[in-house]
């Protein structure tokens, strides 16, 4: 079965003068470029099956809405079904607040739809040329450890993917035609003094790759408690190159090694819904607020680019956001989808959650696939999904998480559970 490829890049960076998203602390707006904002598109399809259209985007997140228009504008533009595109934030924090608005009660933003609607004619435009492109590919998965471009960012040796994945493809001559690889850690090398658009080190490792593929596809992993914050030297573009360069150049140790994989392309969609959190009250609210600035304070003066200060401060912050969330409430329960792709023994598994490493870890380690690749920030926003251990700590990602504790213990389950109907091909029956 010939496996056939389309793939493209298009910058979607967009002019100084608009919010940018991923701080609180953020004062101003854009006010120039230091790299541009990218989108790239993976088409991977077969004569007789369209296959999965992946959409990968330098932005904070996609939103529902965003999500929705991106996939309509695509799918016209290609004829591949609504249900095979899946959109992937980058989750850089140098990126515009426009493209979503708030995707947070306690990070206010608006929306801006002429950004939206020139995104959405910029993606259109890249879909366009897709079909004309369909070439027969092969495929070779590779995987491994990578240069420390993240880690545990909360303690040196807590949980922490440190792999990653590369699916290369190739002309039949053997040449390059496209990477599409993944890694979790959190973009945010840049502070939030930067006020330059920047994919931040994505964009560093793609460039580091250019010479070796003509595009280069990046999806982020599990990466709700990973950060370059114990292992960068600097918050800036120099450290940016840095750790980019050090994940390309793992990337490139591991291309002359790996295994070929086989079509078809499979995918598999699941919706669950979870409950929103019970919240606490504005004067419990108010308790933790206290204690939490008096913790950071307390640790000032040793400058802010200290971990410890920098975690003491980011916990001042969640219970900030806590205290906007416990007033906006939460009505209801969250829509959570569930995508899991599979070319051969290789299985991406999709969710819209900034998940933590752990779980991430415990689906992988539970799949049937040889190799799994656990996905976040995809078709949609739900925050993050912390592990029991954040709750007992009360790290800043437990205090601003939108779904109940447990919801951590139903999302493994019910991913594990669709990657082995996906895998037996079975049907999967929604519970939405």
């Amino acid at each position: 079965m010939t496996l056939l490829l389309a793939a493209g890049r298009t910058v979607i960076t967009p002019e100084p003068g608009h919010p940018m998203g991923g701080y609180l602390a953020r004062q101003g707006v854009a006010t120039g470029v230091h790299d541009d904002l990218e989108a790239t598109l993976v088409w991977l399809s077969t004569e007789d099956d369209p296959g999965v259209l992946w959409v990968t985007l330098d932005a904070l997140a996609t939103d529902v809405p965003l999500t929705r228009a991106l996939v309509a504008g695509v799918a016209e533009e290609t004829g591949v079904p609504a249900e095979r595109v899946l959109v992937c934030a980058s989750h850089t924090h140098s990126g515009p607040d426009g493209w979503t608005g708030s995707i947070h009660p306690g990070l206010p933003a608006e929306r801006e739809p002429e950004l939206v609607r020139r995104l959405t004619e910029q993606i259109r435009a890249a879909a366009r040329q897709l079909r004309p492109q369909r070439t027969p590919v092969t495929a070779q998965w590779h995987a491994g450890a990578a240069g420390a471009v993240g880690t545990n960012r909360h303690r040196h040796d807590g949980p922490h993917d440190g792999s990653v994945g590369v699916l290369a493809l190739r002309h039949p001559d053997g040449a390059a035609a496209a990477l599409l690889f993944d890694y979790a850690s959190h973009p945010t090398v840049l502070s939030a003094e930067n006020l330059a658009w920047s994919a931040d080190w994505p964009g560093a490792t793609r460039r580091g790759l250019a010479a070796l593929a003509p595009v280069s596809a990046f999806l982020q992993g599990a990466a709700g408690d990973a950060s370059s914050r114990f292992v960068r030297r600097g918050r800036g573009h120099a450290e940016v190159t840095a750790l980019g360069s050090r994940l390309a150049e793992s990337i490139t140790r591991l291309l002359p090694f790996g295994q070929p994989v086989e079509g078809p392309v499979r995918l598999t969609r699941t919706a669950l819904r979870l409950p929103h959190r019970t919240l606490p009250s504005l004067a419990e609210c108010g308790r933790l607020r206290q204690d939490a600035e008096s913790g950071w304070r307390k640790l000032l003066s040793r400058g802010e680019n200290d971990p410890a200060v920098r975690i003491a401060r980011t916990r001042y912050e969640g219970t900030l956001m806590l205290t906007t969330l416990a007033a906006a409430g939460l009505p209801g329960e969250a829509e959570v989808p569930i995508t899991v792709v599979s070319l051969g023994e290789v299985a991406w598994l999709h969710t819209p959650f900034e998940l933590f490493a752990s779980i991430g870890l415990r689906i992988r380690d539970a799949s049937p696939f040889a190799h799994t690749r656990v996905i976040g920030y995809t078709d949609g926003y739900l925050g993050y999904l912390p592990d029991r251990d954040a709750y007992r700590d009360g790290l800043y990602e437990s205090y601003i998480a939108l779904v109940e504790q447990g919801a951590a213990e139903v999302l493994v389950e019910r991913c594990v559970e669709l990657l082995r109907a996906h895998r037996d091909r079975r049907a999967v029956v929604n519970t939405v």
